[in-house]
């Protein structure tokens, strides 16, 4: 039965609901019509004078400051800007910069009361109470965007300058305080200097040894042998009888150190082991007059070159016919300039280069001459610049025995290379004077500055030097070199054979040593210095 009346419960909703709505839309229709007739004025007199709306809004969620923000928070402080230049507290004399103009200032307002004067001008009143500017230190990034300026106590800190802003902002700089170990309240990580300080701070091992150090990493430098070796000597031992009988006596407690002869020879191997860049230098060994001893000399001036330098030295036999210079050493090889022309093109190294010359005891190495009587052909110009631009390659001095004469096309090419060069003299009066006109021929074709800076080397082992004033030949030749050098005599050398260097006598040593200390002070130590 139930089932029965079901539909017709569902038919009698639907009719009530459509009914419901056409009398929605009737009524709507209704008001529509009334509301379109009736004026502005009346629709207006019908609304309410007040509306009130109520919105419910969720409790205030209470901020909880952090730990690190409490550490930086600072109290106002209260300033009195009058205490500060004008340029902080930003104070502009208007009225003084438009009279300074002609501009009229009666227009400008004052701050009290004006004072009339006789003459009828305002001054306005001088407040007594000195005004205050607020200061705060906020520590954050707002300070930089006002506009205000900021400064940072510790550079080391954060590694920024100090920015300068002078605004008329009518406050003073606000210095901000940063703890190291926490991070600023912007979020930004601050910039930590590192441990090492700069170069130009670092402590020298003088500073070390007075007592100074250094915070942070060393360097390696600091590690020397005073400071690790206990024990380790100050100085060297001395040198000399008095100085070493000083030292024994009184049980190695006083050193009175080199005695002044070995100073003098300390000083002097510095100067013959000058260090020399920029490529090699050439020195030749000349004069006009043969037999005055110039293969000697070259000899022995490479020896004490070689003896005392640590890089190679080399002297090269440029007589355009027989040279003796190779005889001077132990030889090593046949070899000759001539096959150093032939071989030049498969020279690739100084293992190639130092199978063609021979080698002293002392480390000189010797380049030898031609010595075959058959050859049709002299050595020439041009065979020297292919010997010397190899030579150049592995040597940093070249030595060069030049010919008997000046006038073979050898001694062109030997002098355009030229950074020094030694002039051989005899003792007697002709060999003198022929050294003489060495020096005013190459005054005469170019060569002015290579004789002042040119080394006279006197021989005095050959004859008639006893009956000579050595004394009026040195005075004549210092007058137009640089410097000049007695060579003794030696019967070593006076043999004309194989010259051992150590077996020569020390007078002999001390001139060689002495025209190689003479020969590197004219040489530059950078090549065009």
């Amino acid at each position: 039965m139930n089932r029965r009346k079901k539909p017709e419960a569902a038919g009698q909703l639907l009719e009530t609901e459509k009914a419901s709505a056409e009398f929605d839309e009737l009524e709507f229709e209704r008001l529509h019509g009334e509301l379109a007739e009736e004026s502005d004025a009346a629709l207006a007199s019908r609304l309410p004078d007040s509306l009130t709306v109520t919105i419910d809004m969720p409790a205030e969620i209470a901020h909880v400051v952090p730990d690190d923000e409490r550490a930086v928070s600072i109290d106002d402080v209260a300033i009195a800007p009058t205490t500060l230049p004008a340029t902080l507290t930003g104070e502009v004399n208007l009225r003084g910069a438009l009279e300074s103009q002609g501009l009229p200032t009666t227009s400008l307002p004052t701050t009290g009361g004006p004072e009339s004067s006789d003459d009828g001008d305002s001054t306005p009143p001088v407040d007594p109470s000195p005004r205050t500017a607020p200061f705060r230190r906020t520590g954050s990034a707002y300070d930089s965007l006002l506009g205000g300026p900021v400064f940072t106590s510790q550079l080391a800190a954060t590694g920024e300058v100090p920015r300068m802003d002078r605004r008329n902002t009518g406050e003073i700089p606000r210095v901000e305080t940063f703890r190291a170990d926490r991070r600023h309240s912007t979020g930004e990580v601050p910039r930590l200097e590192p441990s090492t300080p700069p170069e130009g701070n670092q402590i020298t091992r003088r500073d070390h040894l007075r007592g100074a150090r250094q915070e942070g990493p060393e360097s390696a430098s600091m590690l020397t042998a005073d400071r690790l070796i206990t024990g380790h000597a100050k100085r060297h031992l001395p040198t000399g009888g008095w100085n070493k009988f000083v030292y024994a006596v009184t049980f190695h407690q006083l050193n009175l150190g080199d005695s002044a002869a070995e100073r003098a020879r300390k000083e002097l191997n510095t100067r013959i082991a000058k260090q020399l860049e920029g490529g090699s230098r050439f020195v030749p060994i000349l004069t006009r007059k043969g037999g005055v001893g110039k293969t000697t000399v070259t000899t022995l001036l490479g020896m004490a070159l070689a003896t005392t330098r640590e890089d190679r030295i080399i002297a090269i036999d440029a007589n355009p016919d027989r040279g003796t210079l190779s005889e001077r050493v132990t030889k090593q090889t046949r070899a000759t300039v001539r096959d150093v022309v032939h071989r030049a093109a498969s020279i690739t190294g100084f293992t190639d280069f130092s199978t063609l010359v021979s080698r002293d005891e002392t480390r000189l190495d010797i380049l030898a001459s031609d010595t075959d009587p058959l050859l049709s052909e002299a050595f020439d110009e041009n065979d020297y610049n292919v010997v010397a631009d190899l030579a150049a390659r592995y040597y940093s001095i070249v030595l060069t025995d030049c010919g008997t004469g000046i006038v073979h096309s050898v001694m062109r090419a030997t002098l355009n290379r030229a950074d020094s060069v030694v002039i051989v003299s005899g003792g007697s009066v002709d060999e003198a004077r022929l050294a003489s006109e060495t020096l005013t021929w190459l005054e005469a074709n170019g060569y002015g500055a290579l004789v002042k800076n040119a080394i006279v080397a006197l021989n005095t082992a050959t004859q008639g030097t006893n009956l000579v004033k050595l004394d009026e030949i040195e005075s004549h030749f210092k007058s137009r070199v640089r410097d000049i050098v007695r060579i003794p005599y030696d019967p070593l050398l006076a043999a004309g054979s194989v010259v051992s260097y150590k077996d020569l006598k020390q007078v002999t040593k001390d001139a060689a040593r002495t025209l190689a200390g003479l020969v590197l002070d004219g040489l530059p130590a950078r090549r065009g210095a």
